[in-house]
């Protein structure tokens, strides 16, 4: 029973889909949720490791098998006619290819002095960055802020629906930034057992295409903040592009912030073991031998800006319970609350408070209820939408009046209804 209910659980997380929601008008921040009218035609730029399909009408999609290439390019979206609830739901228009990326591995030759890439696959490289920041400038100058918003989304999305999720989040934000829409192969032939163990390797191939989007975003002219947004499995890529870049900075005596102009790191939901995400995001933090330059400097820790790290979490997810149940994992990060750390953890976490890396990253349970799942609260809750637009558009921290929050006890947090925030 343990494992047919994990089963449903896991064929549930891909089911919940982005669906536009009209938030509750009780306070400030709750007005901002409201999307623009959903009749509006919106554009997206998506970039991809997923590998090209020819969709119905003859027209350009991708499926969930991998690409040995990066492309990147435009997709639409609209609505369609009224449904029978009244309200009009999206869908993907078009979608039209920009660029391309070499295939992986880049072409190398041997020389007297050792292996080098090839000229094609550097010229053709280069080629590719260049288009891609082309398209970014040109969406920034139009742009009311000029900041970017990626999203990568979880398991078992197909690519309409990671760029469905992605402009929810860009209605939400009233379309004031540029959004990306970062999109793996997820979605694959195997079931829900093992479609979900395909889906984990996709996610992790994934990873050193994403890093070289999130540099490629983050060096384009007139970039002036990176808001990096994943829910469910994308965490775990997220983590890990997190991780190495967080890596490179640090050798090169700088910070994410520094280098890549990352101010937000933002974990919904996230499937990913909790010790493995600790080791991976603060890798960097717990090595006092990594070289700090050109040597190791155990005391030194770079400014680490703006940067900031948000994980939202709810025991009450019960894909995530199903996750666990399957991976053998002690807890999902996804399922943190400050009453169910595991002891050793609990006293890890108590150093955190009140020190300087405890204003690095915050901890938000979410204590409402999202359908029989409860994993896709970061579409449907108006709570949890209204928080994440204090904490991009404007900026709050934990604690503001903006943010619908109530300590627990910091970096510990625990999300409020209109009522509680209000008062």
């Amino acid at each position: 029973m343990a494992v047919l209910l994990a089963l449903v659980c896991l064929a549930g997380c891909a089911a919940q889909r982005a669906a536009v929601v009209t938030a509750s008008s009780a306070n400030e921040s709750a007005q901002t949720v409201r999307s623009q009218p959903s009749s509006a035609t919106s554009n997206l730029l998506y970039i991809t490791d997923r590998a090209p399909v020819i969709a119905s009408g003859n027209s350009l999609s991708y499926g969930s098998e991998r690409a040995i290439f990066l492309s990147f390019g435009t997709v639409s979206i609209a609505a369609k006619r009224s449904t029978g609830t009244g309200k009009n739901a999206l869908r993907v228009g078009a979608v039209s290819e920009t660029g391309r990326f070499p295939a992986t591995p880049y072409g190398v030759v041997a020389t007297a002095n050792g292996l080098r890439r090839t000229p094609q696959a550097v010229a053709a490289h280069e080629r590719a960055v260049a288009s891609l920041r082309v398209e970014i400038g040109r969406r920034l100058a139009t742009a009311e802020r000029k900041e970017v918003v990626v999203f990568i989304h979880g398991y078992n999305n197909t690519f309409e629906d990671a760029a469905l999720a992605t402009d929810e989040i860009c209605r939400s934000l009233q379309y004031q930034f540029v959004c990306i829409v970062l999109t793996w192969p997820a979605g694959g032939a195997g079931g829900s057992f093992f479609g979900y163990n395909i889906d984990r390797e996709s996610s992790e191939f994934a990873v050193a295409d994403f890093k070289k989007a999130v540099r490629v975003i983050a060096g384009t002219k007139g970039v002036e903040r990176l808001h990096l947004v994943a829910h469910s499995r994308g965490t775990d890529v997220l983590a890990t592009v997190v991780q190495q870049l967080a890596i490179e900075a640090y050798v090169s005596r700088s910070s994410l912030w520094q280098r890549y102009k990352i101010a937000n790191a933002v974990f919904f939901a996230p499937d990913i073991d909790l010790d493995v995400a600790s080791s991976k995001l603060f890798a960097w933090v717990s090595d006092p031998d990594l070289a700090f330059g050109s040597k190791s400097t155990p005391n030194v820790l770079p400014s680490q800006g703006s940067m900031h790290l948000t994980v939202y979490s709810s025991p009450k997810d019960e894909a995530l319970k199903a996750s666990t149940l399957i991976s053998g994992s002690a807890l999902r990060l996804g399922q943190l609350a400050v009453g169910n750390l595991p002891r050793d953890r609990s006293e890890a976490a108590s150093k955190w408070a009140g020190s300087h890396m405890g204003g690095l990253v915050d901890f938000v349970e979410y204590s409402g209820g999202s359908g029989f799942i409860g994993h896709s609260y970061f579409l449907s809750d108006d709570t949890i939408k209204a928080d994440l637009i204090a904490l991009i558009r404007d900026r709050a921290k934990a604690g503001d009046p903006g943010r619908q929050l109530v300590e627990i006890k910091r970096p510990f947090w625990r999300t409020s209804d209109t009522g509680q925030a209000a008062r």
